[in-house]
């Protein structure tokens, strides 16, 4: 298992864009054994980015419900330097608890573990994992996997740093071309799921790729993005 798991740090450390980001946080749900892994980031002009296997229904509900402004995690995080368990959060607010009930419908888990990261310039960020479990299940998965956890989150930061400050794959107004097919394929009319067919991909990395468009181009939604995309040229259906 430490072996894999060595293995696994060895392929984010050798990451060349967000979306091998989003296989690392594949690879690690399935060594560990539990509903999820999502590293989230908001770099220092303000763009937010993700990574994970959360579901796209849960994603998009989040967004569409603007749950970033009351997310307990976000908010209790954004307040802490440790790692949180979830427990230790305040889910007093009806609007908490709502919130909670809905994320476990959705597939997110009733136990989580997040573990906030500061980074320089205003970088802020979260490396999540998430079960389904009883406290006592969890509370055996936190004592034996926190230390391998934090270096991976950390590790996971170091990458997207390097990205922010220059690399290849950095957010910049230019696409990368895994980013520039996926808006291509959209622009075509194929759905998410034909798109990742066509680029051998998951419909979560597909996602990944597209967010990071719709980040660079400015665009309000996955149909602006693909407008822009047009209009300026960049994409040709």
């Amino acid at each position: 298992m430490q072996e894999k798991l060595e293995a696994l740090c060895e392929f984010l450390q050798e990451a060349k864009d967000v979306g091998d980001l989003q296989t690392a946080t594949e690879r690690l749900r399935d060594h560990y054994r539990i509903a999820h892994i999502v590293y989230h980031w908001v770099n220092s002009a303000g763009e937010r980015f993700g990574a994970g296997t959360y579901s796209q229904d849960w994603v998009d509900r989040y967004v569409e419900k603007d749950y970033l402004r009351m997310d307990p995690v976000i908010l209790g995080c954004l307040q802490r330097f440790n790692p949180v368990d979830w427990k230790e959060l305040d889910w007093s607010s009806r609007a908490a608890r709502a919130f909670f009930r809905e994320a476990i419908e959705f597939g997110v888990g009733n136990q989580g573990l997040s573990i906030p990261i500061r980074g320089p310039a205003g970088q802020f960020a979260l490396f999540t994992a998430s079960d389904n479990c009883d406290d006592y299940g969890w509370s055996a998965f936190v004592d034996e996997n926190m230390r391998d956890l934090m270096i991976i989150a950390h590790e996971f930061n170091k990458k997207a740093l390097e990205f922010e400050q220059g690399g290849d794959s950095a957010p910049s107004p230019a696409l990368s071309p895994r980013e520039l097919a996926a808006m291509t394929y959209l622009a075509k009319g194929m759905s998410r799921a034909q798109a990742a067919v066509e680029m051998e991909i998951s419909e979560h990395t597909l996602r990944v790729y597209i967010e990071a468009a719709r980040h660079k181009l400015g665009a309000l939604n996955t149909t602006h993005a693909v407008a822009r995309a047009l209009s300026r040229g960049l994409i040709v259906v």
